[in-house]
């Protein structure tokens, strides 16, 4: 379901969950207890530290640097979420399904786009976009992708280590989701293949998924 730019292949190391029959729910205590636990050891763990001095956090910096981005002008998702909850910021509540995928993207430090499977056309494709190309994003506006690396379908690009579009969002009605964690080339085959299996246990825990398919694309 997702090709990888030839030229990318050595650069990226991605981490893909297919999930169906999830069930979205609006409210999610149980993912919402997991996160603050997991913030309140995040906080106790890197106390008086910024993310720059954080190793964890190293390596979405490096994915951004190997596809031509500066990680201290935009940053990737994961250190956005890490930011905010060393701040002591609560983070947004939004479905069971999103919730838990901020779950993921904390506890790995990784960048974790979420989409809704069906909204998808096509075969994805990893790539850095053309001049010109864009998409609607989540929160964001109109999120230039030129130069930057995202995801295409047949429809143009939806999705990237910064953001989401709103073509392709979960929403209440989703039945099948797609997760695709973003890593850079040199990171490990085998950590990345433990997160895409937290993963699978997290989704089949808190979106009560009847089928999960996942795949680790690159890495060392």
């Amino acid at each position: 379901m997702i090709e990888v730019e030839e030229r990318l292949r050595e650069v990226v190391c991605l981490g893909v969950v297919r999930a169906d029959g999830v069930a979205v729910r609006k409210d999610a205590p149980d993912v919402w207890v997991e996160i603050e636990r997991l913030a309140a050891g995040l906080r106790t763990r890197y106390a008086g530290k910024t993310p720059g001095e954080i190793p964890e956090v190293q390596p979405a910096r490096d994915l951004y640097r190997r596809t031509g981005e500066d990680p201290t002008k935009l940053r990737p998702s994961s250190e956005a979420l890490l930011r905010r909850v060393l701040r002591g910021e609560a983070l947004y509540r939004i479905n069971s399904l999103v919730d838990t995928c901020n779950l993921c993207s904390l506890e790995f430090l990784l960048p974790i786009g979420l989409y809704d499977a069906d909204r998808i056309q096509g075969t994805v494709t990893v790539r850095l976009g053309a001049q010109g190309e864009g998409y609607d994003s989540l929160g964001k506006g109109l999120y230039s992708v030129t130069d930057r690396l995202a995801l295409f379908d047949a429809a143009g690009p939806f999705g990237s280590p910064t953001n989401d579009s709103r073509r392709t969002a979960v929403v209440d009605a989703t039945q099948r989701c797609l997760m695709v964690i973003f890593g850079p080339g040199s990171y490990s085959n085998a950590h990345m293949r433990a997160h895409v299996q937290a993963a699978d246990a997290r989704l089949r825990a808190f979106a009560h998924t009847t089928r999960v398919e996942t795949a680790v694309l690159g890495g060392l």
